[in-house]
């Protein structure tokens, strides 16, 4: 397994319930500014051998950018269930939800 594609699973493994991140947010913490599809691709490969919480990232607008219905509607139950609310077209107040880890040089 690649560093990056390492460093993106523990980020979005480490994002605790009722928060979010965004697709570049994680990119950008593991190394990669520019790679916010590469954290897709790795979400939709391996979330579920890594059972990573998919469902606290969204994009940088704060949208639900899965198009699938019910995977859509999954994601808005899940984050619902852990206290982050959405709006009726699936947005998320990212100054409210947004977490903002802290890297190992910062702490």
């Amino acid at each position: 397994m690649q560093p990056f594609t390492q460093r993106v699973i523990a980020i979005i493994q480490a994002i605790p319930e009722g928060a979010v991140m965004t697709y570049g947010q994680i990119a950008e913490l593991a190394g990669s500014r520019r790679g916010a599809r590469q954290v897709v691709r790795i979400l939709h490969s391996l979330s579920g051998i890594h059972n990573l919480p998919w469902h606290r990232v969204v994009n940088a607008k704060g949208e639900i950018a899965i198009t699938d219905e019910e995977a859509r509607y999954m994601q808005i139950l899940y984050l619902n269930g852990e206290g982050v609310a959405t709006s009726g077209d699936g947005r998320v107040d990212l100054s409210k939800y947004r977490y903002h880890a802290v890297t190992e040089e910062e702490s």
